[in-house]
């Protein structure tokens, strides 16, 4: 009897465990536009992210080694990686870090790169052959409405729509949004084979190259070393880019993966809370109405069909 209600409690927190891992798994995620705000005063966003990266690889390749994680197979897949990687990770925590270096809302760049889903489902069309159904079609549309009533939300305060950063901020989490949105069609179509932790490592190698030739050739390379910056970067290497990506290896070999995707629209709006709680970065009203139009409209796009 005693065995049994002991065998029934571990059954109940691994049921619970495991439903809080994807939870987990977001608001860990979620952290990143907040580490780009508390680190970017003490480096230049390129510098930044190299010696994250750096610092990233110098953990991962061992834990490779120890875990006995087999690598890609091919130079082809190998290359195709690669690329993935100087989209997924290169191009857009680039562009989101260079976008929040030059003053934009970490909350609104959250939101804006948010928007990854509706433009992925858009392009998958042409470049995959899939067709949107007219809920994703809906979807869409929310999704443009409510991103423009949070932009213009910033007018109803009286104020100018760039108060704070200009059109360079914008278009770099622009890019962002691009690179993430081209990346996941890339790594969808040629990169189906990689494995998750090995794969992470080529394109974090990749990324890094990247912006590391960018920090050579654009930014000075200074860094003030001090306890915010150090925990900074600690919380983005061994948080972010290791015990998440580990966090979602969990999930995928628990056949959760679908619910991490499900709850990916949480992401901007939990952005924006702590972004408040921390910055006091605020959305009038009409501004939060217009976040909760956007992940309505992201929810239409991902959710899967009913059968």
């Amino acid at each position: 009897m005693f065995n049994s209600l002991k065998n029934i409690n571990r059954i109940n927190v691994s049921s619970l465990g495991l439903a809080a891992m994807p939870i987990v798994f977001v608001l860990l995620w979620s952290t990143g536009f907040i580490g780009a705000k508390f680190g970017l005063p003490y480096a230049e966003p390129f510098t930044f992210l190299f010696i994250r990266f750096v610092l990233t690889l110098l953990v991962l390749i061992p834990l490779i080694h120890f875990m006995g994680i087999s690598w890609p197979t091919s130079p082809r897949l190998w290359a195709h990686i690669g690329v993935s990687g100087l989209l997924v990770h290169g191009t857009y925590l680039g562009g989101v870090f260079y976008g929040i270096y030059l003053g934009m809302p970490a909350g609104l760049a959250a939101l804006l790169v948010g928007l990854q889903p509706l433009l992925t489902a858009a392009c998958a069309g042409p470049l995959l052959g899939e067709r949107l159904s007219i809920r994703q079609w809906m979807g869409l549309l929310l999704g443009l409405l409510g991103i423009s009533l949070v932009l213009g939300s910033k007018l109803e305060l009286g104020s100018s729509l760039f108060d704070g950063f200009g059109l360079g901020a914008l278009f770099s989490v622009i890019a962002a949004l691009l690179g993430i949105s081209l990346g996941t069609l890339y790594q969808k179509r040629y990169c189906t084979s990689m494995p998750l932790l090995s794969g992470a490592v080529v394109q974090y190698m990749a990324a890094g190259t990247l912006l590391g030739i960018g920090a050579l050739l654009f930014e000075s390379r200074d860094v003030q070393w001090g306890t915010t910056f150090i925990l900074t970067l600690g919380w983005l290497v061994l948080i972010l880019s290791i015990a998440a990506i580990l966090l979602l290896m969990a999930l995928i070999k628990k056949g959760e993966a679908s619910r991490v995707a499900s709850l990916f629209y949480l992401v901007p709006p939990v952005t924006a809370l702590q972004a408040w709680w921390l910055f006091d970065e605020r959305l009038p009203l009409l501004g939060l109405i217009g976040m909760a139009v956007t992940i309505a409209g992201v929810i239409l796009t991902v959710r899967p069909a009913t059968k």
